[in-house]
């Protein structure tokens, strides 16, 4: 069984309930049904990754804009895409990308993906956070480390992504006990290969560690061959109606 912590969860300070976070459906031009499914009223979704391009693209695309609007109009937090490559990437491409989908797509955060776990790293993710946040603001800023990181990144983000990655891995998987001091809506699970008949289990995964963003989806990476993220799971009616608006796990 996964690991449960023995320390009681910090209480909420949001009142944010379970929802979903989506690290980013394919071109819009590819699949337009799952990014219209993100605006059906009712829909638990925290936010929607938009990566233009492996980030915001050379120019505006007319697609993307049209996607970001309508999932704004519907009060869904729309957050640009913005590769960390486990720190390697610059400071100033990174900001640089923030700028454009800011600009162009009127973002309402970031997710840092490919982010950087190691203590050593902290002070440039806080320096590119704050920026980040001189640039917006209220930005809502997501650290996709898919693993537990240091601790002290918990102090630079909105929300980190402690786990993304395979059902196979997900269901034996164990949760920090830092994590414990710190509420629920603070972390993210993004998981692929999820068979219909463990929704249920991985819900209670979720909740048992202390997670209330989560994407389950049954497709997989295929060997890395294939992206999970691209398409709406098969059983995306059981998740809304599972999680459902103002229902807490």
């Amino acid at each position: 069984m996964p690991h449960l912590t023995s320390t009681k969860k910090a209480a909420s300070g949001t009142g944010l309930h379970t929802g979903v976070g989506v690290p980013g459906f394919a071109h819009p031009l590819v699949a337009p049904a799952e990014w219209a499914e993100l605006t059906r009223p009712g829909t638990p979704v925290h936010w929607v990754v938009l990566n233009v391009a492996d980030g915001p693209g050379s120019r505006p695309d007319p697609h993307c804009l049209e996607a970001a609007g309508r999932l704004r109009n519907a009060g869904v937090r729309v957050l640009g895409h913005i590769d960390a490559t486990y720190g390697a990437r610059s400071f100033g491409e990174m900001i640089s990308d923030a700028h454009r989908y800011i600009d162009w797509y009127k973002a309402d955060g970031f997710l840092l993906d490919r982010c950087p776990t190691e203590r050593a790293t902290l002070p440039e993710i806080r320096r590119t956070v704050t920026t980040l946040r001189a640039i917006r603001d209220d930005a809502h800023v997501v650290l996709g480390h898919g693993t537990h990181p240091h601790p002290g990144y918990a102090e630079s983000a909105d929300q980190l992504v402690t786990f993304s990655g395979a059902w196979s891995d997900y269901r034996w998987s164990q949760v920090a006990e830092w994590t414990a001091d710190y509420p629920p809506e603070r972390f993210c699970h993004l998981v692929h290969g999820v068979p219909g008949g463990h929704l249920d289990e991985a819900l209670r995964i979720a909740r048992w560690q202390g997670a209330s963003t989560i994407y389950f989806t049954d497709r997989t990476d295929r060997h890395g061959r294939t992206d999970p993220w691209e398409a709406m799971p098969g059983y995306w009616d059981e998740i809304v109606s599972r999680i459902g608006t103002g229902v807490s796990e």
